[in-house]
């Protein structure tokens, strides 16, 4: 299952159903909306069996963590976890946001030295500050913070790369104006129906980009390995991903 609240947008039932389908695994994946009370049933279900694992998404990662009985260092590192599966009687815990990351910028062709505008403070924006923990990374929040510790909400950073984990563009909303423009890359995690503004604009200005279904995909792909040992067939679930 995919846990989160909300979840009917997900696209990682089908991304993998697709999988399960290509690898030959008898198995289903669907989307469950909880609460607080209901991850922590969600979480039981996988220590007693009755779930093999889960994906997390907004708001529970933090609790995903917190819920796991074993967690490993990139959870630690980031204080969330994205991954869940069922080890003889525990749940263990991954964050497969930070490699999924990792990979998407380097197939996107994102500059390799630039420094990371990230805009948003959440479970997503810990897997992207340390998936680019080489690399200054400016953060960049909606609510007030101490001065001198984020740059202002919508200051643009000339030849940064503008990494978005707020839900900005899921309704088709852009993001401020001039950060996109000012930027030499985008890695935009929101997704929807179609192209979010924000990537429609680095399309249009020739920016580097990867939108919310590359990184779905990619870290998708890491959590089926981790489940299951087998490879993640990846282009049955990119069809998948962009086939909705």
């Amino acid at each position: 299952v995919v846990l989160g609240d909300p979840v009917d947008h997900s696209r990682s039932p089908a991304i993998h159903t697709a999988a399960l389908a290509a690898a030959g695994i008898d198995g289903t994946y669907t989307a469950r909306r909880v609460d607080p009370d209901g991850m922590r049933q969600a979480v039981d279900d996988i220590r007693a069996g009755r779930l093999d694992g889960a994906n997390v998404t907004m708001p529970h990662k933090g609790a995903a963590a917190v819920l796991a009985d074993a967690t490993d260092d990139l959870v630690e590192a980031t204080g969330a976890a994205n991954t869940l599966r069922h080890r003889s009687g525990r749940v263990e815990a991954t964050n497969t946001d930070v490699g999924g990351l990792r990979d998407v910028a380097a197939a996107a062709g994102i500059p390799g030295a630039a420094p990371v505008l990230l805009l948003g403070g959440g479970g997503a924006a810990a897997a992207v500050r340390l998936a680019f923990a080489d690399r200054q990374v400016q953060v960049s929040v909606r609510s007030p913070e101490p001065a001198g510790e984020h740059v202002p909400w919508g200051t643009p950073i000339p030849g940064a790369v503008v990494v978005n984990a707020t839900p900005l563009g899921m309704a088709g909303e852009p993001l401020p104006e001039g950060l996109v423009e000012a930027a030499a890359g985008l890695i935009d995690l929101a997704y929807g129906p179609g192209p979010t503004a924000a990537v429609t604009a680095a399309e249009r200005r020739r920016i580097p980009w990867a939108d919310g279904l590359d990184v779905l995909v990619a870290q998708a792909a890491r959590s089926f390995t981790w489940w299951t040992g087998c490879d993640a067939p990846l282009a049955a679930m990119q069809r998948a991903a962009r086939a909705g």
